[in-house]
């Protein structure tokens, strides 16, 4: 009696079978993009403080971009950050130059 072929379609050990895992690409939408708007928003609440001698405008854009910087990667653009931070440091600065007197309560 001649042996039996089996039908080796459905094993998986077979190389034409093997299903090979390919990793996705990484980057796109899965960046995060708090950064970038706590930069932007942070350089309005400068611009806002320097303006209009807003103190709380002038420190909500120091509290910005110490939260853009914490949340930046070390592939981003620093000039950019530098810039944001230094903005609102100056815009904390110029309030206080142009008005000593310390923020009052908005109660």
């Amino acid at each position: 009696m001649a042996p039996t072929q089996t039908n080796n379609s459905n094993d998986p050990r077979r190389a034409d079978k093997v299903v090979r895992y390919k990793p996705t690409a990484s980057g796109g939408t899965l960046d995060d993009p708090t950064p970038e708007y706590m930069n932007l928003l942070g350089m309005i609440f400068s611009m806002c403080g320097l303006m209009m001698k807003m103190k709380w405008c002038a420190w909500a854009a120091v509290y910005c971009s110490f939260i853009s910087f914490a949340n930046s990667k070390t592939s981003e653009d620093t000039k950019q950050m530098l810039s944001s931070f230094m903005l609102s440091i100056s815009a904390v600065v110029m309030s206080y130059l142009q008005n000593p007197q310390p923020m009052s309560p908005p109660w």
